[in-house]
C-alpha cells in the first residue's frame, strides 16, 4: 500500500515580511533531522528521495514546500513516528525544546568552495549581498498590495450587517459543533495551506481537505466578514477541546483562511480568488456571506471604484510577484554555483545516511 502525502507550507514570504510557522507545524515531533549546507548542496533532493520512500513503504507523510520552489520540500514530517526532517537554512523557528532529539547532518561537508575560481566568489558575494535586499523589496510590494486590498474592504466593511454576521457565527458553531465538549485540552496547529510564489499564488487546499466528509466552502467578498468567523470558529473549538488545524493567509498571516477539525473529519474555508474553488461532491455546503451580512446592490452601486481598486490591486500583486521572481533567479544563480564545486557522490551518501538515520530513529529502543 502507497503512503499518502498531504502538502503545506510551514514558510511564507507576506506582506508582513518573511513569516515561519514551523514552531507549531512541527510541534509534535519528538525527534528533528537537521540538513546543514548552503543551498545547491543536495538538500532538497534527499527531503524528495526520503519522501518518495517513505511513500513507497506505505507510510503516510507531511510535506512542507518551498514558497520560493513550490515543487521542491523545505521538510517532511511523519506523524506516525514523530520524526521531522528540516533544511534548517530555510526553516526559521524550529522549536526549541530538549524533550526533542535533535540530529544534524552536514551537506556542506558534499561542498569544497575553496574550488570556486575568484570570478566565481566575487560573483556570489555580490549575489548573497543582493539577496536579503531583493527579498525586502518583494515585502514593501506586497505590503503596497494590502494597503490597496484594505482600500478594497472599507466598501463592503462600511456597509455590512454586523448582527447578521454574529448570526452567522452563532450559527455555524451550532452546525459544526452542536453540543460537543471534550474534557482535554484541544492541540491547535498553525499552518499555511497556500503561499505566494514567484508563479503566483499556489495552494494545497484540494490535497488537505480530501479526507474530510464534510466541506463548507465559504464565498463571499473582500471585507464581509470570512476571516472573522474563522477566528471565532477555531477560538469555540479549542474552548470545547475540539481539535483544530488553524491555515493562515500567505498573503496577510493575520488572517485565516481555513480550519480543519480532523476529530469531526470537517473543512471550512474561504473559498474565493486566488484559491477560488466550487462544489464537486454531493455533501460539500456553500456559505455565501455576501448574502447574508451585506445589503444587495453594493457591487452595483460602487462598480466604478470597485473595478479601480481591484485593478490596482492586481496591478501591486503582478509587480510583487516579478520581485519574488527576481529573488528566485538571484537565489537559483547561488545554488548553481555551489553546485559546481558539490561532490554529489558524497551528497548522495548523506541522503542515504538520511534514509538510514530516519529508520533508525524510527525503530524502537533496545531493552
Amino acid at each position: 500500500m502507497t503512503g499518502t502525502a498531504t502538502r503545506f507550507f510551514g514558510k511564507g514570504h507576506t506582506a508582513r515580511g518573511v513569516h515561519f510557522l514551523y514552531p507549531s507545524a512541527l510541534q509534535g515531533a519528538e525527534k528533528r533531522i537537521e540538513l546543514q549546507g548552503p543551498p545547491g548542496t543536495g538538500k532538497s533532493t534527499a527531503l524528495r528521495r526520503l519522501a518518495d520512500h517513505l511513500l513507497t513503504q506505505g507510510t503516510d507523510i507531511q510535506c512542507f514546500h518551498s514558497p520560493l520552489y513550490p515543487d521542491d520540500l523545505d521538510a517532511l514530517y511523519i506523524p506516525s513516528r514523530r520524526i521531522a526532517v528540516a533544511d534548517a537554512s530555510v526553516c526559521g523557528g524550529l522549536p526549541e525544546s530538549s524533550a526533542v532529539q535533535r540530529t544534524e547532518l552536514r551537506f556542506d561537508e558534499a561542498a569544497e568552495p575553496g574550488r570556486l575560481t575568484e570570478e566565481q566568489r566575487q560573483e556570489l558575494r555580490e549575489l548573497e549581498e543582493r539577496l536579503q535586499p531583493a527579498y525586502e523589496e518583494a515585502y514593501a510590494l506586497f505590503a503596497e498590495a494590502l494597503r490597496i486590498h484594505d482600500e478594497w474592504e472599507q466598501y463592503y466593511i462600511g456597509s455590512m450587517d454586523f448582527a447578521k454576521a454574529d448570526e452567522v457565527a452563532s450559527e455555524t458553531a451550532l452546525s459544526l459543533f452542536g453540543e460537543t465538549r471534550i474534557e482535554k485540552t484541544a492541540q491547535v496547529r498553525h499552518v499555511f495551506f497556500g503561499a505566494a510564489t514567484p508563479r503566483g499564488a499556489v495552494d494545497h487546499i484540494q490535497n488537505l481537505t480530501a479526507s474530510c466528509g464534510r466541506r463548507i466552502f465559504i464565498k463571499g467578498r473582500a471585507g464581509s466578514g470570512k476571516s472573522t468567523l474563522l477566528k471565532r470558529l477555531a477560538a469555540e473549538a479549542e474552548a470545547r477541546g475540539i481539535d483544530v488545524e488553524v491555515f493562515h493567509c500567505g498573503f496577510d498571516p493575520n488572517s485565516l483562511d481555513m480550519l480543519i477539525f480532523p476529530e469531526l473529519g470537517t473543512a471550512i474555508f474561504d473559498s474565493t480568488a486566488p484559491h477560488e474553488y466550487f462544489p464537486d461532491r454531493a455533501e460539500d455546503e456553500v456559505l455565501d456571506m455576501y448574502e447574508r451580512v451585506l445589503p444587495a446592490g453594493i457591487d452595483e452601486r460602487y462598480a466604478g471604484d470597485l473595478a479601480a481598486v481591484k485593478a490596482r490591486y492586481s496591478n501591486a500583486m503582478k509587480k510583487a510577484t516579478a520581485q519574488l521572481g527576481e529573488v528566485q533567479r538571484i537565489d537559483a544563480r547561488i545554488k548553481e554555483l555551489y553546485g559546481t564545486v558539490t561532490d554529489y557522490a558524497t551528497a548522495d551518501r548523506l541522503s542515504a545516511r538520511l534514509l538510514a538515520e530516519v529508520e533508525d530513529l524510527s525503530a524502537p529502543a533496545a531493552k
